[in-house]
């Protein structure tokens, strides 16, 4: 249905500067497939979906819309954005009509249904999308996820071949959002091709028949949700999708400041509601370096939370050891010991760079 070619963007600052946001974007989309689009900010996901329908053009590349490049001389553009529907982060409904008369506006005009048929059919779009008893209102009359669920009536009222949601939740209440992803979901149900630009984790996973993880201008990885999500190919998607954060320590002797160590770990906790782990947290981190594998330097320490699961743990890392440090007898069974009673799994692995001991909290 849609094929990319090695697509780009690039923008010229005003100093002459360029900055290049897509690099290389290749891809193919079968219809009635729904795509989720995830990746850190700044990585070219939005601009990739206004490149689509041509709201921000590329400056290389092709895109196949049916076989057809969209970028040739004398593409019926407004065609393309008929078929091509968009439902933006700030709904960008006309405040000064009802909400009738938005969702009808563009099919009168464009394309040029009697108002009575228009209507008949925006009373049933508004239906599916739970809002009829609204018809009348003004956007101002709305609650966000209400104004969400009238620009997706007003997309449908197109009816689009494709829809292309950029961060539509990004802007509503925490409390608003299911409402809009409830939606999305029934349309995905029926089977409507959609690309969808999101931050919900867990909705990309249940809605989704693939994921693109866009990283530095390009679809760093493309795969199912199960693929992206449990057993992604790259360390930046693995980490992204989990939303692994991290803080890293290099113990280089026995100078090094343990005190701007543990402030830092603190404020970490704090950062991420893991205040309750932050006792064991700081008599691990004592025990392990100090103790079990005082003889070992310089180690890196590493403290990391996934949101995904919620895990908590303390890496410690040796470069160059082959075998675990647990296991010599210099070890220190009692501090080791004590490890084991504040944490709920010790895990030893050789890795390409040395021997790691991790420390589940």
């Amino acid at each position: 249905m849609i094929e990319v070619r090695h697509l780009g963007k690039r923008y010229t600052n005003p100093d002459g500067s360029t900055l290049d946001v897509l690099k290389d974007v290749n891809c193919t989309i079968e219809k009635g497939e729904v795509i989720s689009i995830i990746g850190p900010s700044g990585t070219g996901k939005s601009t990739f979906l206004r490149a689509l329908n041509l709201l921000d053009p590329p400056t290389s590349g092709e895109i196949l819309f049916e076989g057809r490049n969209i970028l040739e001389k004398g593409y019926p553009i407004n065609k393309l954005r008929q078929r091509m529907g968009m439902v933006f982060q700030s709904f960008n409904l006309y405040e000064h009509l009802s909400i009738i008369d938005n969702i009808t506006f563009a099919p009168i005009k464009l394309r040029g249904m009697k108002r009575e048929d228009a209507e008949k059919e925006a009373l049933e779009i508004l239906h599916k999308v739970g809002l009829a008893e609204k018809a009348n209102a003004m956007p101002s009359d709305l609650s966000g996820g209400q104004k969400q669920r009238v620009a997706i009536a007003r997309c449908l009222a197109m009816h689009p071949e494709v829809i292309l949601f950029d961060e539509p939740t990004s802007a509503l209440d925490p409390t608003m959002v299911g409402e809009v992803l409830s939606v999305i979901r029934q349309l995905a149900r029926e089977g409507m091709t959609m690309l969808i630009v999101t931050h919900e984790m867990k909705f990309a996973r249940d809605v989704s028949t693939r994921i693109f993880f866009m990283n530095e201008g390009i679809i760093y990885e493309d795969g199912t949700p199960q693929q992206i999500f449990q057993n992604p190919v790259h360390s930046v998607t693995k980490a992204f999708v989990q939303r692994i954060h991290k803080l890293v320590f290099e113990i280089k002797d026995d100078n090094f400041d343990m005190l701007d160590m543990h402030s830092r770990m603190a404020q970490f906790c704090i950062k991420y509601n893991i205040a309750e782990k932050r006792g064991n947290i700081d008599k691990i981190a004592d025990m392990m370096s100090g103790k079990v594998l005082a003889t070992y330097r310089p180690l890196t320490l590493r403290l990391t939370y996934s949101e995904q699961d919620e895990t908590t743990a303390l890496d410690f890392m040796i470069e160059g050891l082959e075998t675990s440090p647990l296991q010599t007898p210099e070890t220190d069974k009692n501090a080791l010991a004590e490890v084991r009673n504040l944490s709920k799994e010790i895990i030893e692995e050789q890795t390409t760079r040395g021997f790691r001991v991790k420390v589940i909290i």
